[in-house]
């Protein structure tokens, strides 16, 4: 079957109130455009943003001939409980808001006008634990043909051996006929078959492999009566066992990064240039892997890790049969996990970037024999569907042991009772309570005690006793916090292979310098990659300037927790992760800003906030905490020339020193054992003039597609100004204002509109380029203006 978009078009509006709605063109965020405010139920889960019910229309007409042909509309994802209405009529129903589904329209179609309507539902709060979005949120696509057609899904492709290249493609169409196959690379035929059967073996000569990092794509080109499928795959096997994890007969391991599904300043929204920036700068900051948690990603990511090389663990779901919000998917997960799946198998299997799949995340069901039958059941499903990827399943170790014996963070009754205390608080006009249950409590917990707290926890004779059934039950054991079990846990069980499934930061060197020595631990994702909306202040250390309330209440809107910030800059820890990982040596210098007063409470998803500048003027003598990442023996501190002592290895690649500030240079020398120098690196105070600047981060974009430009204050040699701030008013011409704001986690301000405050000197605007032209955008403030231009390039 041939598709094409269906995205343009579109109106919606409320589903409680009248009128016409406004023009969108999906993915749409409606969840974005609502007030922040105590009336949200959802709460610090969903950044205080308002929850309500959406309607979704699009009018739309069709010939005669179109009409009759074989159509179905694919929808990737609507925020949730969708309902599809063609002409009038109900044609679909799904209750998951993460998983593409089609519409059959052939009974609902006809010729002339006609109307889909989408109602998607998420007035019914609290039911998420992070920021969802609501609405049409990805792509939609209307599919056709003819009366004998290719299957949607029909063609899958199988790498069967590496040497001599050879790949299965099965195809399934309606009806008996001849199918022709074809590889192509690039535009050029490489290998065909036709004939009456629909498994094909071919032999690709010459064959590239599809590798980690170094991709390399090949197309299947079937053909069957008039209709015409094309599938993308890369040449890769997947291998796991006593000798770890492996990619085409090579061993490798996971340097991975949960990640959520927003794209920051653009809300939920799948929009394509701002999702592979977000997985570009992710790979040039050491990681090989994601994890998305805790959904299935969109076609548009897979499409994406798939041409860079990046590769993903696809996560289903967040919970089981047991509630984490009163309203979450609980209701619909038996008579949807199945069907979940399938989908999620269709959508992965021909992608070589998919390693992996996840059933679950922080299931404590698991400590259950109902829930340990069911993680069983789950792997066996997915193997039947397909048997080329492992499966595994993120468990919190400690959390397993403490449901076991009453103590659980989740449970359906303390999930009615968040969302009954939560509505009692919106109806008498008050503020809501934090939570004592749930998730943030146990979040607290930790930044209280420190990171330890759960590992600790995870190290317990009942936390092995709780999970090793479950783990049983899949291919590789999922370990959330669970790093201090992994020496022990692979000496008593031989056969098993670990992933650390969610790590905190600052086990990175731990974690590296323990998998090369064990095959069976076979990778690590730490929480979190990039920082994401909701779940606001989990990971963040702010100060009273930006922040007036350390209560996570309204006006708090990102958890703070990522290693990239949301506008997409690495910060100090992903310094620190590179050299961790061994992506480079060091040294690297971050310093924690020493401008700022009153830190908020320490969290354990933040080892630090430092950043890569040694530009405080006006705070002179004030203590720099300084920290320096190297894999070396020893570290030497210069200010201004003078050394500020030396400090020797001990167990991690972070040396750190306390040092009065002064304008001028700072300096890292890293020494071996033997006291050769092996590497140096420096930062430089910016000088006392002011400029604002405008960057680009592309000379050009095409029509529609989005710009990146990032809004700095720095001196005039380009160095930015941690300490300057003020708000911008930002203005376009030749495009549209599509994303605008700054990564500060208390944040009023909206994302959609024309000015921003700027944080530790900086914002992001993100803009949609016009037909034409060029782009021109103006920001001012505080005194300041600058101007960028990026030209518009036709196709």
């Amino acid at each position: 079957m041939r598709s094409v978009s269906f995205n343009d078009g579109w109106r919606v509006r409320h589903l409680a109130e009248e009128g016409p709605g406004i023009p969108v063109t999906v993915p749409d965020d409606a969840m974005l455009r609502e007030k922040r405010s105590t009336d949200s139920v959802g709460g610090l889960n969903v950044a205080w943003f308002e929850g309500h019910d959406y309607l979704y229309s699009k009018q739309f007409v069709l010939s005669a001939s179109e009409a009759s042909r074989h159509n179905v509309l694919e929808f990737e994802g609507v925020y949730r409980k969708a309902e599809v209405m063609i002409n009038g009529k109900k044609a679909a129903f799904r209750p998951y808001g993460y998983t593409n589904f089609y519409v059959d329209c052939d009974d609902f179609f006809h010729e002339g006008e006609n109307c889909v309507e989408v109602i998607a539902r998420n007035a019914d709060q609290p039911n998420s634990r992070w920021y969802s979005g609501a609405g049409i949120y990805r792509p939609v696509r209307l599919w056709s043909s003819g009366g004998r057609r290719i299957e949607l899904n029909g063609v899958k492709i199988k790498t069967v051996s590496l040497s001599p290249a050879r790949i299965e493609v099965s195809v399934k169409t309606n009806t008996a006929g001849p199918v022709n196959v074809e590889i192509l690379d690039g535009a050029a035929p490489v290998v065909s078959a036709c004939g009456e059967e629909r498994q094909f073996t071919l032999e690709i000569p010459s064959a590239r492999l599809w590798e980690p990092e170094n991709a390399w794509l090949y197309t299947c080109r079937v053909r069957f009566e008039d209709d015409e499928v094309c599938e993308t795959f890369g040449l890769r096997m997947i291998g796991w066992g006593r000798e770890g994890l492996t990619v085409n007969e090579k061993r490798v391991i996971l340097r991975g990064a949960c990640i959520h599904h927003d794209n920051g300043l653009l809300g939920a929204a799948c929009q394509e240039d701002a999702l592979e920036r977000r997985l570009r700068i992710l790979m040039e900051n050491g990681y090989n892997a994601i994890r998305s948690a805790h959904n299935p990603c969109s076609k548009t990511a897979l499409e994406i890790c798939d041409r860079i090389g990046l590769l993903v663990m696809d996560e289903y779901i967040d919970h089981w049969y047991i509630h984490k919000t009163h309203h979450d998917y609980v209701e619909f997960f038996e008579e949807w996990w199945r069907q979940d799946l399938t989908d999620m198998v269709d959508k992965d299997y021909n992608h070589p970037c998919v390693i992996l799949y996840s059933t679950g995340n922080e299931v404590a069901e698991t400590a259950q024999k109902r829930g340990i039958a069911l993680a069983g059941e789950m792997t066996r499903l997915l193997h039947e569907l397909d048997g080329t990827r492992p499966v595994t399943c993120g468990i919190n170790i400690f959390f397993n042991f403490l449901n076991s014996i009453g103590f659980g963070q989740y449970s359906d009754e303390k999930a009615a009772k968040e969302a009954a205390r939560n509505e009692k608080a919106k109806a008498e006009g008050k503020k809501q309570k934090e939570r004592s249950t749930g998730s943030k409590f146990f979040n607290d917990m930790a930044g209280l005690f420190g990171a330890d707290f759960m590992k600790i926890g995870a190290s317990l004779h009942g936390s092995d006793v709780t999970t090793r059934d479950a783990f049983a039950q899949m291919d590789i054991a999922g370990y959330n916090y669970g790093e201090k079990r992994y020496k022990k846990d692979l000496k008593k069980y031989p056969d098993r292979l670990i992933l650390g499934s969610e790590t905190f930061c600052f086990d990175a060197y731990k974690f590296w310098e323990l998998a090369k020595r064990e095959p069976r631990l076979i990778g690590d994702f730490v929480w979190a990659g990039i920082d994401y909306l909701g779940e606001v202040g989990i990971g963040s250390w702010e100060y009273f300037d930006y922040a007036p309330h350390f209560d996570n209440g309204p006006g708090w809107l990102t958890a703070g927790s990522g290693r990239i910030d949301i506008t997409g800059k690495p910060l100090g820890e992903a310094l620190y992760t590179r050299v961790a990982l061994e992506r480079e040596n060091g040294p690297l210098i971050a310093v924690r800003p020493i401008s700022h007063e009153g830190k908020h409470s320490p969290s354990a998803w933040k080892m630090t906030n430092a950043m890569p500048s040694w530009s405080w003027r006006g705070f002179e003598g004030k203590k720099a905490h300084v920290e320096v990442y190297a894999r070396a023996d020893s570290v030497e501190l210069f200010v201004n020339g003078k050394t500020q002592g030396v400090k020797k290895f001990k167990n991690d690649c972070l040396f750190t020193f306390k040092v009065p500030y002064e304008n001028g240079t700072i300096e890292a020398v890293s020494r071996d054992a033997s006291g050769r120098e092996i590497g140096r690196s420096r930062l430089v105070t910016a000088g006392e003039e002011t400029l604002l600047r405008a960057e680009p981060e592309q000379t050009s974009v095409r029509p529609g597609r989005l710009a990146f430009i990032r809004l700095r204050f720095t001196d005039a040699a380009g160095t930015t100004k941690p300490a300057e701030r003020s708000l911008l008013d930002v203005s376009v011409e030749g495009g549209r204002l599509r994303g605008l704001g700054s990564a500060c986690p208390y944040y009023t301000l909206s994302y959609l509109g024309s000015s921003c405050d700027t944080y530790y000197g900086e914002a992001l605007a993100m803009v949609e380029a016009g037909e034409s032209g060029e782009i021109r955008l103006t920001a001012s403030g505080g005194g300041y203006t600058a101007e960028a231009r990026v030209k518009i390039e036709q196709d």
